[in-house]
């Protein structure tokens, strides 16, 4: 969501501040400011829109200043504009934030009573107030910033910069992330290493509940309790981080052409050369009675998909909830199970707090993450990469299918340790495997023809995904892409679910997106198909050459992919699913990378 970057620099901040907060776009945003320390003076700007409203700002309102702070605003408390915009500047003090404080209302009232005025409708200005208030009683900066983080309920990164402090600049995290980058008598803050590598590769990330004093010589990290914490140095990779679009269009594009090349990578990864696993030694399903994956969004789809995948070629049973239901259900939990937690970003607040609550009732926590050095994956007992780069698009391509090979590698691993799988089975399953980032290169030529077809489901208001065994939670994630980046309401369903309701929605304006490869399931859900058509539906079928061949007659549009074995099509078909709603946007003339509303790091509840 929010995206938070400050600096105490050589040259003036306020190009480098707008520069970075470019890179943390991807993470959604409606509004955006700077603020700075200039001759000892605070000032700053604030635009709502993209970030070009905010460099228009400073072209003809320069802002001086060799230390300063930035944000993008996804709007929680209070709509997006310029008052509720940050940063909010109370006094002496400017504050960025991203996260929700959760007792804001009590402060405020609290503070109001004591004679603050408030200009915003947000739950961050009550911080800067609160902060302002024990400047005002004498505090000096750090003792301020410790007492009001002392008073914050909730989930927040912060970052504080003051009046009369070239300087200084104070941080602090607690539920959201927050990095510290070290520079030749520089520093930095940012909310993820993206947004800080142009300036530096050296990292070090805060724990939860640290807050740090920084200056140009370095920073002094404090954990929760107040005690200095020595918190380790990383080097980034740069080339790792690098957000470029390299000929494409839109980002999106360029995610969906790559996967390929990702899954190559990532079946290389964990996968040696004589067709062994490569996966951490302690990663032994022997004795594990249950999985229980947790997830929000796309990589619950995911998790949906991999359920079959664990149970039919492992045996071993799955329970999946949706991360933000998961720790208030109170779900009995065992010493005998697993707890595995997919996450593109590894911040998403409600997968770490399903997380934190899960590792004090299971034997093991498994994370499958793209940012190995996320809060996810440092707080679990094993994290295992997806290794899909940078995903800029706000829509999961690439992490998506990332995400479901090494879920598959974990099942065959699953059903290798149980004795569900002898060498002969291993190689099977990896053969098919090895055989999809060539596959997923044909279905990608397909792309000029789904155009065509998008066209005309551009002129839909209501279109529906029909899937069987593990192309339902497929159909899902299809629905989903469709719906947030080009409006239309989509919904998935299992085909046989659809005499039990969703058949009430057709008639001839509504197309039906049938995702079925010819395999065991395939008759039945010609079946449903035709209950379709028989109401003047209008069906695309997404098959291989023997299905369109049996069943395309008929149908509105067919999309013929190549031949694919059947337990790993999930893979293979979210290719022209995401084209689908790719080509859609684009007839549409939607956001196809930021659409409206959403965020790529969902680092709230």
């Amino acid at each position: 969501m929010c995206g938070i970057v400050g600096v105490l620099g050589h040259h003036e901040v306020a190009p480098l501040l707008v520069e970075a907060l470019k890179r943390l776009e991807y993470r959604g945003y409606d509004s955006a400011g700077i603020a700075t320390v200039n001759g000892g003076k605070l000032d700053r700007r604030r635009a709502v829109g993209k970030l070009v409203n905010l460099s228009d700002l400073l072209v003809h309102h320069p802002l001086p200043g060799k230390s300063g702070i930035g944000h993008t605003r996804w709007a929680t408390h209070g709509a997006a504009t310029t008052l509720n915009a940050h940063p909010h500047l109370s006094g002496r003090v400017a504050v960025v934030h991203n996260g929700i404080i959760e007792n804001f209302r009590e402060l405020r009232s609290e503070l109001t009573a004591a004679g603050a005025a408030f200009e915003s409708e947000t739950d961050t200005e009550t911080v800067s107030q609160l902060l302002r208030h024990h400047l005002d009683k004498g505090a000096k900066p750090a003792e301020a910033a410790r007492e009001t983080l002392k008073r914050l309920h909730g989930a927040f990164a912060l970052c504080f910069l003051f009046e009369g402090e070239e300087d200084l600049m104070i941080c602090a995290r607690k539920g959201s992330p927050l990095a510290i980058g070290h520079g030749e008598g520089e520093m930095f803050v940012g909310s993820d290493a993206i947004a800080l590598a142009p300036m530096t590769d050296r990292i070090t990330y805060l724990e939860e509940g640290d807050w740090a004093v920084l200056t140009r010589k370095g920073a002094e990290i404090y954990d929760e309790a107040g005690r200095l914490a020595n918190r380790p140095e990383a080097r980034i990779q740069v080339d790792a981080t690098r957000i470029e679009k390299a000929g494409y269009k839109h980002f999106m594009a360029k995610e969906i052409a790559e996967q390929p090349v990702v899954i190559a990578d990532a079946l290389k990864h964990y996968v040696a050369g004589d067709g062994t696993l490569r996966l951490p030694e302690a990663l032994d399903f022997k004795g594990v009675d249950r999985l229980t994956m947790v997830a929000c969004g796309t990589a619950s789809y995911a998790t949906h998909v991999a359920k079959y995948w664990f149970e039919q070629i492992a045996g071993l049973p799955v329970e999946i909830d949706i991360a933000s239901e998961f720790r208030y259900r109170e779900p009995p939990l065992s010493p005998q199970q697993w707890a595995l937690f997919v996450s593109q970003s590894g911040e998403t607040a409600d997968t770490l707090a399903a997380l934190r609550y899960a590792k004090e009732h299971v034997g093991k926590v498994v994370s499958v993450v793209n940012v190995a050095t996320s809060s996810i994956a440092r707080e679990s007992d094993l994290a295992l990469p997806i290794l899909a780069g940078v995903e800029v698009g706000v829509a999961s391509t690439k992490a998506f299918t990332c995400q479901l090979t090494v879920l598959a590698i974990l099942a065959l691993k699953a059903a290798l340790d149980r004795g569900r799988l002898d060498a002969a089975g291993l190689a099977g399953h990896l053969a098919a495997l090895n055989a999809l980032p060539g596959l997923m290169n044909h279905a990608l030529g397909l792309s000029a023809d789904i155009s065509a077809v998008s066209k005309n489901l551009a002129e839909a208001q209501d279109i529906l995904f029909l899937g069987r065994g593990p192309m339902f939670p497929l159909a899902m994630e299809g629905a989903l892409k469709l719906k947030e980046i080009s409006y239309i309401h989509a919904e998935g369903y299992a085909s046989g679910e659809l005499k039990h309701g969703p058949i009430a929605l057709i008639d001839s304006h509504v197309p039906v997106i049938v995702l079925a490869p010819r395999d065991g399931l395939f008759d039945k859900t010609v079946s449903n198909m035709q209950e379709v058509m028989a109401r003047h539906g209008k069906v695309v079928l997404i098959s291989d050459a023997a299905g369109v061949a049996e069943a395309g007659a008929g149908c509105w549009k067919t999309i013929t992919l190549p031949e694919v074995a059947a337990q790993f099509a999930p893979i293979l078909y979210s290719v022209p699913a995401q084209l689908l709603a790719y080509h859609t946007a684009i007839a549409k003339g939607t956001d196809v990378d930021q659409p409206r509303n959403l965020a790529k790091s969902v680092t709230v509840e």
